[in-house]
């Protein structure tokens, strides 16, 4: 059995359970040693084999797992396995293989920026739309981040920080020049470093950030007063009953 786990962030304790859990009981851990935080290894079972996959292809990826596939393998990938996981390649090899997996979730570097953020990326009258996406350079992106911009909602970027001054230039053409933007570099590690302005400033402010970083951009960022309806008196759904002042007391 392969488990794909989300070793989540960076922060250790950041790894969920299920996952703790998964990862215990492998016999084999292949780890993307580029990104996972190596103190996730901990928990590994002492006689596991361990191997490093930021210098493999994914033939010898591929290759380790065909070996031990009568193992229990432990497919530790950063953050969460669904987002810039390059799991559907592995998946495909499995699938052809007969080899069974399961992927078990992780919290993403985007959750934990926005949690040394203290901002909600989400918020009434400002925006209820969330854009993920990267700069393509290398990687070939369909979607157009001018597009994209021009909703002018809360905007992350991944694989990105290497091309902040271009990314900069493309969402002036849509978001304000004032708009809030904030880097967060390495969230939930022990060096986690945050760096934030406007789209006029960022670009000096962030000096030598090259990469494991994530963009954040919109106005959310912003120390904004407004209150959801979910816990407004007058706003009813299956939990709780609206209250209504009692209209008997206006004069007609």
């Amino acid at each position: 059995m392969v488990y794909f786990i989300g070793a989540g962030p960076g922060d250790p304790e950041l790894l969920t359970l299920k996952g703790y859990n998964a990862l215990k009981s492998c016999q084999v851990v292949i780890y993307a040693g580029s990104l996972v935080n190596p103190e996730i290894l901990n928990f590994a079972d002492k006689s596991a084999k361990v191997f490093d996959s930021s210098k493999m292809t994914l033939e010898e990826i591929l290759s380790i797992i065909k070996q031990y596939r009568d193992e229990n393998i432990a497919r530790l990938h950063t953050g969460d396995p669904s987002l810039f996981g390059a799991i559907n390649e592995q998946i495909e090899f499995l699938e052809k293989e007969g080899i069974p997996y399961k992927i078990i979730p992780g919290v993403s570097s985007m959750f934990a920026g926005a949690a040394s953020l203290k901002r909600e990326l989400t918020i009434p009258d400002i925006t209820q739309t969330v854009i993920i996406t990267r700069y393509g350079k290398r990687t070939f992106v369909p979607e157009d981040l001018e597009e994209l911009s021009k909703h002018n909602a809360t905007m992350v970027l991944f694989l990105s920080i290497k091309y902040l001054k271009k990314i900069v230039d493309i969402l002036k053409r849509n978001y304000p020049n004032n708009t809030p933007i904030s880097i967060v570099y390495k969230a939930s590690w022990k060096d986690e470093k945050i760096v934030s302005g406007t789209l006029e400033d960022i670009v000096e402010k962030a000096g030598d950030i090259e990469s494991t970083a994530l963009i954040y951009v919109g106005h959310f960022l912003e120390d904004i007063k407004t209150r959801s309806k979910l816990y407004d008196k007058t706003f009813s759904h299956m939990f709780r009953k609206a209250e209504y002042e009692d209209s008997s007391s206006f004069d007609d």
